[in-house]
């Protein structure tokens, strides 16, 4: 089994990238659900972030608000850090559980896990080869912005607050550039595939 991280900034097309790998054939690990499954109503990873946040950042029925979670740790780089801190413990296990279950599935497979802070969070180590997914700056605003209904004040601080595009490149074993779009997009990845399934067969 290759273990592939696949990393990216806010906005830059990581979930087109991903539902391309997995239409390849690879095992995708989607993070945005992982991150949702720990904090799900009942869960100990809900509970302490009550214990750390209150309850004034949870819904009507006891789930947490994402959307008042956000604006908080956005605007926070302090409770930012502190929520990470309680997230990304939770997330590594949950990823190295189904890692091992792909494992057992398919040994000779590719798995490839998403996650917008491994590189900050330290979790890229894990893999065999990461991936960075990336876009031009205007572009990633403009997406941002249209997905989230953000002024361009708003995009551009939580853009800030993650380690720039440029930088996470410099960690890459490959590179997605989605700026041109859905097909051109598509192209890298069959040509990211071809190289992973080559790394897959030396391993």
């Amino acid at each position: 089994m290759l273990n592939v991280g696949l990393t990216g900034s806010i906005a830059v097309g990581k979930s087109y990238v991903c539902e391309v790998f997995r239409e390849l054939g690879c095992h995708v690990l989607d993070a945005d659900k992982t991150a949702r499954d720990v904090v799900r109503l009942g869960t100990p990873g809900l509970a302490k972030i009550v214990q750390e946040f209150g309850n004034e950042i949870l819904t009507a029925s006891g789930e947490l608000d994402r959307q008042k979670m956000a604006s908080i740790v956005f605007a926070d780089e302090e409770k930012r850090l502190l929520l990470n801190s309680i997230l990304h413990p939770l997330v590594f296990d949950a990823q190295n559980s189904w890692l091992a279950e792909c494992e057992r599935e398919n040994p000779n497979g590719i798995a490839v896990v998403d996650a917008a802070l491994m590189i900050e969070s330290g979790g890229y180590r894990r893999f065999e080869k990461l991936i960075v997914v990336w876009c031009e700056p205007d572009i990633q605003l403009q997406r941002l912005k249209t997905r989230d209904g953000l002024s361009d004040i708003e995009a551009a601080k939580r853009i800030r607050s993650q380690m720039s595009q440029e930088e996470k490149k410099q960690y890459a074993d490959l590179l997605i550039d989605t700026s041109g779009g859905f097909e051109a997009t598509r192209i890298q990845c069959t040509q990211v595939h071809l190289k992973l399934q080559e790394f897959a067969n030396l391993a």
